[in-house]
C-alpha cells in the first residue's frame, strides 16, 4: 500500500487541496471531535475500508479522500485501485484504506462529499462530451461553480473529458450583455477594453443577435459568445465567422440540446449545469 501521504494523483498539486479538506473536516468535527467514535472505539483499533462505486461513472477527487484521511491519521495506509478520470463499473474498488478507526470514521464523510461531488461533475461532463463525438466542438465549464470548490470542479471538468474557461474575473475579460449595455454598444465597449488590456489578455464579447456578431467582427476579438442563438444562427455565425475567431455557444445547453449545437460548427459550447446541476455519484465506504 501507498502512505496517505505519498504522491498525489497526477492532477491538482496537495498544496491546493489540502486547505479545501482541513477547512471542511473542521467543519464537520466541531469543538470536540468525533464524540461517537471517541465514545465507542478504542484509540489504538484499525480498520480497513474501501471507496466502492455503486453506479457507473468517471472518477475524480481521489486525492480530497487521501488528504482527509491523511490529516487524522498520517500513518495510515491508502491503497489506490483506480485514477481521477478513469471510467468505472458498478461495484468497482476505487481505493482502500488500512487507519485508525477513529480517524477514518471521523474523515468518512468529508472524504465521500468531496469525491462524490468531483465524481458525479466528471461523469455528467463525460456524458457531454459523448454527445460531441464526430464533431470539433468541445464542451467547457463555466464560474457557476460551488464557492470555495472552483479548482477542484473545474479539475473534475478535465477528468470528465472538457475544458475550461476562464478561472476568475482577472484572467481574462469578457464582456457581457451588461457591461455591452453600460457602454453603449459592443463596438464600444471591445475599443475601451482595447486601450486597456495588455497584450497578454484574451478578450471575449458575448452577442445575442448576429447585428452584433458583425459589428463584433470589426474589434477583432479573441472569442465570440453566441449566447442563447437559434440552430440557424448558429449556422449562420459559423458562416460569417469563416474562421476569422473562435466561437463559443452559450444558453440552452442541456443533454437533449447539444449535439444539435455541436454539428452547427461552432468551437466551443459552454455548459454551467456541469457544475451547478451535477448530481453527486453515488460512492461508499465499505468494512473490509
Amino acid at each position: 500500500m501507498q502512505p496517505i501521504q505519498g504522491e498525489a494523483p497526477a492532477g491538482l498539486p496537495d498544496l491546493l487541496i489540502d486547505p479545501i479538506v482541513r477547512a471542511a473536516l473542521a467543519e464537520d468535527l466541531g469543538r470536540a471531535g468525533d464524540i461517537t467514535s471517541q465514545a465507542c472505539i478504542p484509540p489504538d483499533a484499525r480498520i480497513e475500508v474501501a471507496f466502492v462505486a455503486r453506479k457507473a461513472g468517471v472518477v475524480a477527487g481521489l486525492a480530497c479522500a487521501r488528504l482527509a484521511m491523511a490529516a487524522l491519521d498520517p500513518d495510515g495506509a491508502f491503497d489506490l485501485r483506480a485514477a481521477d478520470g478513469a471510467a468505472v463499473k458498478a461495484g468497482a474498488v476505487l481505493a482502500t484504506i488500512d487507519a485508525n478507526a477513529r480517524a477514518v470514521l471521523a474523515a468518512e464523510r468529508v472524504a465521500l462529499n468531496l469525491l462524490c461531488r468531483l465524481s458525479g461533475v466528471a461523469t455528467l461532463t463525460a456524458a457531454y462530451v459523448a454527445q460531441t463525438a464526430g464533431t470539433h466542438a468541445r464542451i467547457i465549464d463555466t464560474r457557476k461553480t460551488t464557492p470555495g470548490l472552483r479548482a477542484l470542479e473545474k479539475y473534475a471538468v478535465r477528468c470528465g473529458g472538457g475544458a475550461n474557461h476562464r478561472f476568475g474575473l482577472d484572467d481574462a475579460i469578457l464582456i457581457k450583455d451588461n457591461h455591452v449595455a453600460a457602454c453603449g454598444g459592443v463596438g464600444a465597449a471591445l475599443r475601451r477594453v482595447r486601450e486597456r488590456a495588455g497584450h497578454m489578455v484574451k478578450i471575449e464579447v458575448e452577442v445575442d443577435s448576429l447585428d452584433q456578431l458583425r459589428e463584433a467582427f470589426e474589434h477583432r476579438p479573441d472569442v465570440i459568445m453566441l449566447d442563447n442563438f437559434s440552430l440557424d444562427d448558429l449556422r449562420a455565425a459559423v458562416g460569417l465567422a469563416a474562421g476569422r475567431t473562435v466561437l463559443e455557444a452559450s444558453g440552452g445547453v442541456d443533454l437533449t440540446t447539444v449535439r444539435a449545437i455541436a454539428l452547427t460548427g461552432v468551437d466551443y459550447i459552454s455548459v454551467g449545469a456541469l457544475t451547478h446541476s451535477a448530481a453527486v455519484f453515488d460512492i461508499g465506504l465499505d468494512a473490509l
